[in-house]
Order: structure tokens, then C-alpha cells, then sequence
């Protein structure tokens, strides 16, 4: 057995072994499994946030854009700063009502702000049908991962089930304790390997990061800049806000939020996590600097461009430290995606087609869907080709389908009804689903519009129309349910 294995299942083993260990001491009820209690301080919600944030589409997917679209791959550094600057506000109003209430899923908020049980079930699918490509994302970077640093010795396929596996058990066994310590690790691992590669590598290769961006213009002139079409401005702009807006709507990040013992809790994260997202700006000097030292990856080997480049530089045991903590960016982001699609199919989904269901047994079915959901991730994990950032666009297109009903549940005069968020959602993620079977965008679609339109983020465009929709249908629910309580006064 090589070193880099040694390495990597040596921080599995171990991973595993914290992952058990978590749920010591602790009687491990519907909320201690799924928000821990409500017990966790700034730093364990930072660590769990952070978590579920910087996972396999940041260490692997950005390099891989960066490589294969240049200036594009941008949009991600731009996306996560606005979207915690906004949870300043957002995450703090989540905690409150979610304690008050004392909700445990994403789709407790929506049932209990709409009183609307069937939006639950609605909120719940959308939810897990946008986390399973989500979670396929991070076992497809896993298996990349573990085979790649292990010089071959692993499969790929195998990888997957090794860790489809392990996350599995210490989510049944531990629920979000599990994935909070597992996260430690990660967090000190990923912080310190991005730093140091995003350092390290233009000044080995380059001397510096002007002489990498000049080597690269060199090589492709041009590439970091916004093309005039395609990815362009117009583009950039409306990814940007897609993505801001469902920051918050992942289950698994907007459950976060109920765990934190107060809403200072959440406001202090909002300062200090754009700093670790910032990690981020590395893994992009790794995969602009690949484009000129590892030229030729095409499609999804694009996704391979930090790990081309990182056994080219260095030596096999670092390899492996690089790989144990790429393992480790899948393995905490898809422990929370388990544990949070479970727990909102059990408990926002079977509960209410069997309303006498306890929390007890809410539990026990949730822990019986992890290894299901697991099988399903690792089945389309194992089947699909698309690269990792289209796998998670493609899950955000879907998610942020979620948002307009949320923000409008936040005003103090809600005019929104029930009846106008669900026919939002469905009107929404109807587009998301139309263009994504058929692979359509605004410009197959509208050849005659202008370019600045034809380029505008499909996904952003289901929004708009969910507004739309929203909006009209509960003017006129609202506007039938006024004349029905006026002919009842009359009467």
C-alpha cells in the first residue's frame, strides 16, 4: 500500500472514529440529532456553516472552472461574500422564530409561517430533489479525490462506496454532533492545504501571481476576462444573485441556523466567515496555474486540475495530506445533506400522511432513509458525467425556488398566501425542470433577443417567474377570501 493511502484511510479511520464518538453522553432525541440541542456556540456554528459551505465544488470544482472557463469561475468568491453578508439579517430571524416554535427542518418554517402542512411536503421534495445532485456532487469529488491521490490504486467507483458507507454510519449513529467534530478537522485541514497551495504554487512555478496571470494570458489571451457571450457579464450578474438568494435555501445550512444558542451567535459568523471563504481565492491560483504546467484536460477532467497539478509538484506523502483533506470537503457537506433530507421526507413528509407518528419513530425513519438516499446519490454518482460546478448550478436553479416564498415570510404586512407560495414554487421549479431535460437557455429558446438577455442565468429567469406567479395568485386568493368572509357577514 502506497503512502497516500496510508494517509487518506488513516483520516477516514479517524473521521469515522469522531464521527461515532459524538454521540457520547448525549440522549440523542429529534433535536439533539438534527440541531443539536440548540446548544452550539459562535465557534461550532462557524465550524458547521463553514462545513457545509467549503465542500468538494470549492476544492475541486473552482480549480476545475478556473482551468476550463477562466474569468467566469469568479462568480463564486462574489456570491458567497453577498451571501454572508445577508445572513447578518436572515440567519438571526430563523433562529427566533425557529426557537420559539421549536422547528427542526427547513420545512417546519414555511408550515408554521403559511400554515400550510401540504407546503411542507412540497418544501421538503424541492429540498431533497435539490440535494440529491448536491450529495452526488460530493461522492463524484470523493471518488476523483481518493482514486487520483492514490495514484490509481483505488477506483473510483470503490472510493464512492467507501464513503458512502462511512458517512452513512456516523450519520445514523451521531446525526449533526457528527458531522460538527468531523467538521473540526476538515475545517483545519482544507484552511491550511488551500492557504498554503494558493501561496505556494504561482510562486514555485511562476514567482509570483502577476507573472502567473501573464503566463496564462500568454498561453490563452484573454481567458480571465468575462467573453462578449455565453458566460458574459449578463451572466455573471444574474449566477451572482441566483446563488445569493439560495445561500440560505439549502435544508442543511438553513437547519444550521436552529442549533446556534443565540441569534448574536449567528451575526458574529456573518464577520467572520467571509475571511474562510476567502480560502477560496487559492484553489483558483492552483487552477489558473494548471491551465499552463497540466494543458489538455477536457470536460469533467477539468474537475482534476488541482489534483494534475498537486502530484506533479510534490511528493507523494503530501499528496496524500492533500487528498485526506479533499475527502474530508465531501464527507462533512454530505453528512449534513443525508442527515437533513431524511429528517424532512420523515418528518415534513410521512408525518403528514400519518399525523399519530411520534418523534421517536420520526427518528427511527429518518435513519432508516440515510442508507436509501446514500444508495440513490451513489447510483447517479456512478451513472452521471456532468462536472462538479454544473451539478451544483443545477442544484441551486432548483433550491432558490424556495426563496421568494421565505423573503416574503419575513415582512411584517405578509400578503403572500399559502395557495401564492406553492404555485410559485411549482411554477418555478416547472422552468428549472423544462430546461434542464432539455438543456435549454434563454438564447435556444428566444434566438432574436439580445445577447445580454440570451446570456442571463436560466435559473434566475424560473425565479422571476415564480415572483410573478406568486404574486398574482395570492392577490386573487386573497382578494376571493375577502369577498367569501363579506358574503358570510352579509348572510
Amino acid at each position: 500500500m502506497n503512502i497516500t493511502l496510508v494517509i487518506i484511510f488513516g483520516f477516514l479511520a479517524f473521521v469515522l472514529f469522531l464521527g461515532i464518538l459524538a454521540r457520547r453522553g448525549k440522549d440523542m432525541d429529534l433535536e439533539q440529532w438534527t440541531v443539536g440541542g440548540r446548544g452550539f456556540g459562535s465557534i461550532l456554528v462557524m465550524i458547521l456553516l463553514a462545513g457545509e459551505i467549503y465542500s468538494t465544488s470549492t476544492f475541486l470544482g473552482n480549480s476545475g472552472w478556473a482551468y476550463g472557463i477562466g474569468g467566469p469561475a469568479l462568480y463564486g468568491l462574489a456570491f458567497a461574500a453577498l451571501g454572508y453578508l445577508f445572513s447578518y439579517w436572515v440567519y438571526p430571524a430563523v433562529w427566533r422564530y425557529g426557537t420559539k416554535h421549536r422547528l427542526v427542518s427547513q420545512a417546519d418554517f414555511y408550515v408554521k409561517k403559511y400554515n400550510s402542512p401540504i407546503l411542507g411536503v412540497i418544501v421538503s421534495i424541492v429540498g431533497v430533489l435539490a440535494l440529491i445532485p448536491f450529495l452526488v456532487l460530493q461522492l463524484k469529488g470523493l471518488g476523483i479525490i481518493v482514486s487520483t491521490t492514490s495514484y490509481g490504486a483505488i477506483s473510483p467507483t470503490i472510493a464512492v462506496w467507501i464513503g458512502a458507507i462511512a458517512v452513512t454510519v456516523y450519520v445514523m449513529i451521531s446525526g449533526i454532533h457528527g458531522s460538527v467534530w468531523t467538521a473540526v478537522l476538515k475545517d483545519i485541514m482544507i484552511a491550511g492545504v488551500a492557504l498554503f497551495l494558493g501561496i505556494y504554487i504561482p510562486i514555485h512555478y511562476f514567482g509570483g501571481l502577476q507573472p502567473m496571470f501573464e503566463a496564462v494570458d500568454a498561453v490563452k489571451p484573454n481567458f480571465l476576462t468575462l467573453p462578449s457571450q455565453g458566460m458574459g457579464a449578463s451572466w455573471f450578474i444574474s449566477t451572482v444573485i441566483l446563488t445569493t438568494l439560495g445561500f440560505y435555501m439549502w435544508p442543511q445550512t438553513f437547519g444550521s441556523a436552529y442549533a446556534a444558542k443565540n441569534a448574536k451567535t449567528l451575526r458574529k459568523n456573518a464577520f467572520i466567515l467571509p475571511l474562510y471563504g476567502a480560502l477560496s481565492i487559492g484553489v483558483l491560483f492552483v487552477g489558473y496555474t494548471a491551465i499552463v504546467q497540466v494543458p489538455g484536460l477536457q470536460g469533467p477532467e477539468m474537475d482534476l486540475a488541482l489534483l494534475k497539478l498537486s502530484m506533479k509538484t510534490f511528493d507523494p506523502w503530501f499528496v496524500g495530506v492533500i487528498g485526506a483533506a479533499g475527502l474530508l470537503t465531501a464527507l462533512v457537506p454530505g453528512s449534513m445533506i443525508l442527515m437533513s433530507s431524511a429528517t424532512l421526507l420523515a418528518k415534513n413528509v410521512y408525518k403528514h400522511f400519518v399525523p399519530s407518528t411520534t418523534d421517536q419513530q420520526i427518528i427511527s425513519i429518518a435513519k432508516i432513509l440515510v442508507p436509501v438516499l446514500a444508495l440513490i446519490a451513489v447510483y447517479f454518482t456512478l451513472t452521471g458525467g456532468n462536472t462538479i460546478v454544473a451539478l451544483l448550478l443545477m442544484g441551486y436553479s432548483m433550491v432558490t425556488q424556495l426563496a421568494p416564498s421565505f423573503f416574503a415570510s419575513l415582512m411584517k404586512n405578509k400578503f403572500v398566501t399559502k395557495q401564492g407560495a406553492i404555485a410559485g414554487i411549482i411554477a418555478g421549479l416547472a422552468i428549472v425542470g423544462y430546461t434542464t431535460l432539455t438543456k435549454a437557455t434563454i438564447g435556444t429558446l428566444f434566438p432574436a433577443f439580445p445577447q445580454v438577455i440570451k446570456d442571463l442565468n436560466v435559473g434566475l429567469i424560473a425565479v422571476l417567474i415564480n415572483i410573478i406567479v406568486m404574486i398574482g395568485v395570492s392577490l386573487v386568493t386573497k382578494a376571493a377570501s375577502a369577498h367569501g368572509e363579506e358574503e358570510i357577514e352579509a348572510a
